[in-house]
């Protein structure tokens, strides 16, 4: 058997909130939901699992590969809301994208504060 990944729960302050963030950026199919957690659904069958925590969250990094096209359409929708975003990990370059690894890419965070960031081609 192959290993694929299959999900992962990430922490939100308003689940339906991130789950709407991330459907509308990564343009996620909705899901099945169940008990705390709010499901959007990815390519491959990949579920990303909003849930509130009764703790406090500490900041994730969640990285996609897009193409060249939801690349464009992405980053339009993050300067159409005003989103701040840069072209590096350490937020030294607002405004800007990279064409790091032959590709372009984008860092920018979402509604619970977790650094997200989108790639046309994969490091390795």
């Amino acid at each position: 058997m192959t290993i694929t990944f299959n999900h992962t729960i990430i922490a939100a302050i308003d689940r339906h909130a991130s789950a709407t963030f991330y459907r509308e950026v990564l343009e996620a199919r909705d899901a099945p939901s169940w008990g705390p957690f709010l499901n959007v659904q990815l390519d491959e069958g990949v579920l990303l699992q909003f849930a509130e925590p009764s703790v406090e969250i500490q900041m994730q990094h969640y990285a996609f590969l897009v193409d060249d096209d939801h690349f464009d359409r992405a980053l339009a929708r993050i300067r159409e809301r005003g989103i701040t975003h840069w072209a590096d990990p350490q937020m030294q370059r607002p405004g800007e994208t990279n064409t790091e690894h032959g590709g372009r890419g984008v860092y920018f965070k979402d509604p619970a504060g977790h650094g997200l960031e989108l790639i046309t081609r994969p490091y390795l």
